[in-house]
């Protein structure tokens, strides 16, 4: 059956909309929200092909993968329709709830061939997700560039994006754009990239970073990105990171997407299935405070 709304129309509506709605665009109640788990495959299942990645995930109990771009996987935009058709029928009978793209682009150089060549592979990545009904791909600032202003930089990245948050709205796709890189990093200056991009298909991966602690606690980093939180990467969960805090933050912000597991030493296959439920064991523990 289908429902009242396509992806794109609730792109068009803006993202702020999306927040209301439960992982497959259903309709969710208050109290049935929820945070869902997933893997990254950076670094964790770096060397892990594509079915060994979703039996683990699955086998484990995680509802989602981001396929970093680079790994054994193989899930780049180098597919052809056929390959692409499989990746995806293999996803849906992991019964993956949400898939997602990690890519490497980013715009701070100060050379406008270069970010012209990242937005330009934004745009492969983008119809990739697209084939593969991937919920958003994510990007990423990668530090700011000596001897340009700080403030150009930022603006020239949120305008990026913004022709990025285009080309992914006329596929039903979201970018999600990584708290990454020294200084761009840092929650105020992610903010102002956010500001002057403004396009309502672009929110941000929050990234577990020692620079979201402020006093022991991330809740005024989180206020200051609350509004544009798409997804979220986890780390180290038995690390002082305050994850107890986040997972809080989240939920009662309404959140009610994935948690991303990204942690950051590789883990054998053969290990696979017992470290990710050790670590879905961890993440529970955390949510009960």
């Amino acid at each position: 059956m289908r429902n009242r709304l396509t992806r794109r129309e609730m792109v068009k509506m803006g993202l702020g909309s999306m927040a209301a709605l439960a992982v497959g665009g259903r309709p969710a109640r208050a109290e049935a929200r929820r945070l869902h788990l997933g893997l990254v495959t950076y670094n964790v299942a770096k060397g892990w092909d594509l079915d060994t990645v979703l039996r683990l995930v699955e086998e484990a109990g995680f509802e989602g993968v981001e396929f970093r771009s680079t790994h054994a996987h193989g899930v780049e935009p180098t597919l052809g329709s056929s390959e692409r058709a499989e990746v995806k029928r293999k996803c849906d009978a992991a019964g993956m709830k949400q898939v997602s793209l990690g890519t490497a682009c980013e715009f701070q150089s100060p050379d406008p061939a270069v970010v012209r060549k990242n937005v330009d592979e934004v745009r492969e990545w983008v119809l990739l997700a697209r084939d593969l009904g991937a919920r958003g791909i994510k990007v990423r600032p990668n530090g700011l560039p000596e001897g340009v202003p700080v403030e150009k930089t930022l603006e020239q990245i949120g305008r990026a994006l913004t022709e990025c948050g285009e080309i992914a709205s006329d596929h039903g796709v979201e970018i999600w754009v990584e708290v990454h890189g020294q200084g761009t990093k840092e929650p105020a200056n992610m903010r102002r990239i956010m500001d002057a991009c403004g396009h309502p298909a672009v929110g941000v991966t929050w990234n577990s970073n020692d620079s979201d602690v402020k006093g022991g606690s991330v809740r005024e980093s989180f206020d200051l990105l609350r509004p544009f939180i798409r997804c979220c990467h986890i780390t180290d969960l038995w690390s002082e990171y305050p994850y107890a805090e986040l997972f809080a933050l989240l939920q009662g912000s309404g959140y009610d997407r994935f948690t991303l597991c990204e942690y950051p030493q590789p883990v054998a296959a053969s290990d696979g299935a017992a470290w990710l439920r050790r670590y879905r064991k961890r993440w529970e523990d955390l949510q009960q405070g």
